[in-house]
């Protein structure tokens, strides 16, 4: 991740204008104006965030459909990726599933910004505007869908289908190697299940 391509208003310097300054680094050096003196920036963290901050971004954008809602996400997990003492070594799955729970709970709440929704609905009327229109309301359904599973389900499937084997899964959702196949076929058929049953409903 290029810091500096980003620009100004861009998700690195938001997240290093939120964290708490401290020694030895290029993120708390320009939060230096704005933060708490007291407080210490992870000295590990610019190394994680160059590494794994793509990655967060495309797991909250497998969920939300959205890149602009999942580098908010993304913000917000590193911050509290900050805050935690999780060594770095374990950190792409810690944010694995901070990404995924993020922004479970994004679609949950509804957060969205109008701003956004009428970007979204300028690109759509770029190209086919029904095909579009279409595939939207199917990635809509099946989101909404997916916050009705139960969060660990949830968790999974997305973790899975973000490219995680079933081991990470496990160290990253503290389950057991063999149960991981299960809840993921679980959380698959639930949602298969669903689908048909709005289809046939409407």
């Amino acid at each position: 991740m290029d810091l500096g391509r980003t620009g100004p208003g861009g998700p690195a310097a938001a997240l290093a204008a939120a964290l708490p300054r401290g020694p030895g680094s290029a993120l708390a050096g320009r939060a230096r104006r704005t933060e708490h003196p007291a407080a210490a920036v992870r000295p590990d963290l610019e190394q994680v965030f160059r590494a794994d901050y793509p990655w967060v971004v495309a797991t909250a954008a497998r969920v939300l459909g959205s890149r602009d809602e999942a580098e908010d996400v993304a913000q917000e997990v590193f911050l509290a990726f900050s805050r935690s003492t999780v060594p770095a070594g374990e950190a792409r799955g810690w944010l694995s599933v901070a990404a995924v729970h993020t922004a479970l709970n994004v679609l949950r709440s509804g957060r969205r910004r109008a701003t956004r929704e009428a970007a979204t609905a300028v690109d759509e009327a770029t190209g086919d505007v029904a095909d579009t229109v279409a595939a939207r309301e199917e990635h809509s359904r099946l989101r909404a869908l997916l916050v009705r599973l139960p969060h660990k389900q949830a968790a999974a499937l997305v973790l899975r289908h973000s490219g995680l084997s079933y081991a990470e899964i496990a160290g990253a959702l503290d389950m057991a190697p063999g149960s991981v196949g299960t809840t993921i076929r679980r959380a698959e058929s639930a949602l298969r299940e669903e689908w048909v049953r709005h289809a046939s409903s409407e």
